[in-house]
Formats: structure tokens, C-alpha cells, sequence
């Protein structure tokens, strides 16, 4: 009987000792965590997810209305009885390659390209990274929202991704573009130059459409940054001539364009310099006349009269020299 008691007090014992030592715990500085109680979660009253900033449509704002939780901070040590459980989640930032899929490692050629359309029908391989962390001020969304909230983001980057390049198209926006993009045009559109031209434009594109993972999966998306865009082998010596040719008829109406507007500039200079030349004969010939007034007025027409004589004078002796200069030469 006694044998059986000490079993039993001995037993008791350990599992007191097993669960109080197993009961503490901690939290790292990288760490968040939520203590579930039979399963829940403790939530904070009166507040929910729809605090976090996004640009959620009224119609998912209901949906996506997740309640706020207590969050553990870093630090401890903590302590938990049996029936209650810590999830722990880091909030560090991770960088992952844009065409992994947490669901099939020998997705996108095992995860490091992803393939995608462009408008005019020419497939491409897009190369790049994503970096992204747990938000903790919707963890209930990562944690208790979805089942693997990384593969819900993945998948909705990769589906507005590809959205937007089936539908890309280049902006014209001084007269030498518009010209080049006629010619493009004419050759069949090369949407995928103005992928490569615009991937500042496409990475902040992305960086808008994306900003509503937070409120729907609590997970932020930092930056996309699209690295590369590169055509299928089959039509890379293709594109490459495409693109020499392009580039001269850039260059040629760069030319173009800069002869006309020296010609331009030669023309005002011209126009300039006649005008001075018109209103410096106007102004001597109003000179003239403004002095031919005050001799009139003060001296009467017997000095004006004088005065064409001497003028005459001059003329004839002029004529004279000139004269003389020809029959000399002859």
C-alpha cells in the first residue's frame, strides 16, 4: 500500500515538475507572440484589424474585418499552463525569389523563373525578389486567417503581375517617342522594350496593388523589384535586329530634328539682324527728316533751298570721282 502511494506522489511529482518547467518560455526581439487559451486567442475589446491602413473595397472591408489580439512582446521569461498554447511568429524581413511557390518546390522551373505574356503575345521570363514580413498589427490574419497565408500572397503577386504586363503599354510623352512608337507599330509592337524601359514604373505598380496583403493575409509587402525581362531564345536574334534597327531610326531622327532646329536658330538670327539693319535706315532717315523740319521752320524754304543745293554738290562731285574711276579703268 505505501509502495502504491509513493508511486503515485512520485508520479504527481514529475508531471508538476514537467509542467511548470515546461510552462516557461520566452520571446526573442524577432519575436512576436499570441497565447491561445483551449484553442482562442486572447482579443483586445474594441478593436479589430479594420484600424490597419489599406485599400480594401467597402465589400471586403466586412471580410476581411479580423479581430486584434494580445500580443506577447519580446522578453520573459513567460509562463503557460497545459491547456494553453504560444504561437510564435517572426517579424523580420525575409527576400524571397518572386517565382517561389511554398506549395511546389518544381513550380516556374523550381521556383526561379516565372513566365508570363505580354500584350502582344510574346511569352517572357521574369526574374526578381520580393521581401516581405508578418505585420504585427494583423496577426490574427496570418496566423488564424488562412492556412498558409505566404502561398496566398505568392499567388496574388503573381496573378496581378501578370495582369498588369498582358496589358502594359509604353507611355509617349514628347514627339520624338510618338514618332518611334508609329514605327513600332508598323513592325508589330515590341511591348517588351517598354517592360524594360519602364520597370521603375511596373515595381511601384506593383508595390500599390499589393499593399492590401496586409489587411487580407497580415502579411507586408516591402518592395518588388523586377530584375529582369528576357523573350524567349527562339525570338532573341529577332528582337536584337528589332531593336538595332529602332535605335537607328532614333538616332536618325535625332539628327533630324537637331538640324532643324539649328536651321531654326539660324533663321531667327537672320531675321534679327535684318530687322536691325530696316530699323537702323528708318531711324537716320527720320534723323533726316527731323532736321530738314528745323531747318525749314527756323531758316525758312531759302535755307532748306540751300541746303539741297549743297546736297546736290556733293552728289555731283560724287559722280564725277566715280566717273573719272570708269574711264580710268577703261
Amino acid at each position: 500500500m505505501q509502495a502504491i502511494v509513493f508511486f503515485t506522489l512520485g508520479v504527481l511529482l514529475f508531471l508538476l515538475c514537467r509542467v511548470l518547467l515546461a510552462g516557461f518560455y520566452i520571446v526573442n526581439q524577432n519575436e512576436r507572440a499570441v497565447k491561445t487559451v483551449f484553442g482562442r486567442a486572447k482579443r483586445l475589446k474594441n478593436d479589430s484589424s479594420s484600424e490597419v491602413p489599406s485599400t480594401l473595397r467597402e465589400d471586403e472591408k466586412e471580410r476581411y474585418n479580423f479581430p486584434a489580439l494580445e500580443v506577447i512582446q519580446p522578453g520573459g521569461p513567460y509562463f503557460k499552463w497545459p491547456w494553453e498554447k504560444i504561437h510564435k511568429v517572426s517579424i523580420a524581413t525575409n527576400a524571397v525569389n518572386m517565382a517561389f511557390d511554398p506549395e511546389y518546390p518544381t513550380a516556374n522551373k523550381n521556383n526561379t523563373v516565372l513566365d508570363a505574356v505580354t500584350k502582344d503575345q510574346l511569352n517572357i521570363e521574369l526574374t526578381g525578389q520580393i521581401r516581405y514580413r508578418v505585420s504585427d498589427r494583423n496577426i490574427y490574419a496570418y496566423l488564424f486567417g488562412v492556412k498558409n497565408p505566404i502561398a496566398h500572397v505568392m499567388g496574388y503577386f503573381v496573378a496581378v503581375l501578370r495582369e498588369r504586363i498582358a496589358n502594359f503599354t509604353g507611355q509617349q510623352e514628347t514627339v520624338q517617342e510618338e514618332s518611334l512608337n508609329e514605327i513600332e507599330q508598323d513592325v508589330g509592337g515590341i511591348s517588351i522594350n517598354d517592360l524594360r524601359k519602364n520597370l521603375r514604373v511596373l515595381n511601384d505598380h506593383m508595390d500599390k496593388e499589393c499593399a492590401v496583403s496586409e489587411a487580407r493575409y497580415g502579411v507586408i509587402l516591402e518592395a518588388s523589384l523586377i530584375t529582369g525581362i528576357n523573350p524567349p531564345n527562339e525570338v532573341d536574334s529577332a528582337l536584337a535586329a528589332i531593336n538595332t534597327a529602332h535605335n537607328q531610326v532614333s538616332s536618325d531622327i535625332s539628327l533630324a530634328q537637331a538640324a532643324a532646329d539649328q536651321k531654326i536658330v539660324q533663321s531667327k538670327r537672320v531675321v534679327e539682324i535684318e530687322t536691325l539693319k530696316a530699323e537702323s535706315e528708318t531711324e537716320s532717315l527720320r534723323l533726316l527728316a527731323d532736321e530738314l523740319s528745323k531747318l525749314k521752320n527756323h531758316g525758312g524754304k531759302t535755307a532748306l533751298n540751300a541746303y539741297v543745293r549743297n546736297a546736290k554738290l556733293a552728289l555731283f562731285d560724287q559722280t564725277k570721282a566715280i566717273y573719272k574711276a570708269e574711264q580710268g579703268g577703261l
